[in-house]
């Protein structure tokens, strides 16, 4: 894992309490795409005996906010990158830990022209969570915006 990745996941780490409540480690962030783990734990499993619906959302969101940062980290003196809306699919039945990769929907130079335009560009960022063998147990999609600053 590069110094930049790295200081995402810390970033994040420090700045987002729920991060470290939930002990998500940050696997691969790049411009591109974001993987984020859910280690299994006992006191955020379901009545089923998986990961709670609650901690897999935000693993998942996570995950996008990973991403979206490593795209536009350096946008942040002139927008702040905020979610707009998300939606959640639960497929099957996790167990165990999970992973959510996150991948940005629009290129980051078209984005970056929108917000040289003086425009709010949206962008959507598709997640998929996974069980340790590889099947989709959820999937979800987030749509971002940069907000410019002031």
């Amino acid at each position: 894992m590069s110094a930049d990745q790295m200081s995402i996941g810390e970033m994040l780490a420090a700045t987002v309490p729920m991060v470290r409540t939930l002990k998500l480690e940050y696997l691969e962030t790049t411009p591109e795409k974001a993987v984020l783990a859910l280690p299994d734990q006992s006191e955020y499993h379901n009545h089923v005996g998986g990961p709670h619906a609650g901690a897999m959302f935000t693993l998942g969101e996570s995950a996008s906010g990973a991403v979206v940062l490593a795209a536009f980290g350096d946008q942040l003196a002139r927008a702040v990158p905020l979610p707009v809306t998300a939606e959640i699919a639960f497929k099957k039945l996790a167990r165990g830990p999970v992973t959510a990769t996150a991948t940005l929907g629009r290129p980051v130079a078209d984005v970056v022209a929108e917000l040289d335009a003086g425009e709010r560009p949206e962008f959507p960022v598709a997640v998929a969570i996974r069980r340790e063998d590889g099947a989709v147990t959820g999937e979800m999609t987030v749509i971002w915006t940069l907000r410019p600053n002031g």
